[in-house]
């Protein structure tokens, strides 16, 4: 199996189920000014159990106004929570989430859905190699991927999500496999220093992780970002931040 540097997002789309494991030491990434409103709560390296996401949430000038364009948009439902917040962020945030679904009828209906609420097109729906997707930004600034691995339709479209895939853009894919497997994620599928996707089978988000500068390219934005990520991620691990300023908290039960 061949794997291109900037086609990584796409293969937990392909199932590439025949690539080992290997954890490779990394090298000096690009680092940004990028950071999480909640870098404060830095746990030490021998945190361990994390097994799984519980949420995702994303940070907001008006959760009103996100709620009404969510619904309108993909009807995401509970599956990602809103929270308001004034915290300064500029350019990338430094992830996109992704809903992948079962056919290309249903990418155009939910990316139409969503430009007709209010989201930016980035990158027009199209075929590639590993499948068919596009790109928008919501109107709060988030990056979305739409995409499926079939190119064909085999019926009428409906607006059934099958997984959201929570991709974070990070300076040095092996450091930061590393950090997570040391909190108790396991591996299902690694390429070395480019892309790296985590086994959560219970959780309602899949986390993967590629390079910045890569997912950036990928959803047709520049790189450069500052400020927060306007991002939580909720475990049953505790509060910590990742090397890359991203933050995650305590799940609410």
């Amino acid at each position: 199996m061949l794997f291109r540097r900037d086609d990584g997002i796409g293969d937990y789309l392909r199932g590439a189920h025949d690539c080992r494991d290997k954890v490779v030491p990394g090298d000096a990434g690009d680092e940004t000014g990028q950071e999480s409103r909640s870098a404060g709560h830095r746990a030490s390296p021998t945190v361990t159990g994390m097994t799984s996401i519980e949420s995702i949430t994303l940070e907001v000038a008006d959760p009103a106004a996100a709620h009404r364009f969510y619904t309108a948009a993909f009807d995401l439902g509970t599956r990602v929570h809103l929270r308001a917040s004034e915290a300064p962020t500029t350019g990338f945030r430094g992830f996109t989430l992704s809903l992948t679904v079962s056919q290309p009828a249903t990418v155009n209906g939910l990316i139409g859905a969503a430009l007709d609420s209010g989201a930016a097109p980035l990158k027009p729906a199209a075929k590639s190699f590993w499948g068919y997707g596009g790109v928008v930004r919501a109107p709060d600034g988030t990056i979305w991927k739409i995409a499926t691995s079939a190119k064909k339709d085999t019926g009428p479209a409906t607006r059934q999500i099958d997984q959201i895939v929570l991709l974070l853009g990070v300076a040095d894919v092996a450091a930061s496999k590393r950090f997570y497997v040391d909190r108790g994620l396991a591996v299902a599928k690694s390429f070395g220093r480019k892309y790296v996707e985590f086994a959560t089978p219970s959780s309602p988000v899949k986390l993967a992780l590629y390079g910045r500068r890569a997912l950036a390219k990928d959803a047709r934005v520049s790189p450069e970002g500052t400020g927060s990520h306007r991002l939580m991620i909720g475990s049953d691990a505790g509060p910590f931040t990742d090397p890359d300023g991203f933050a995650w908290e305590t799940a609410s039960l």
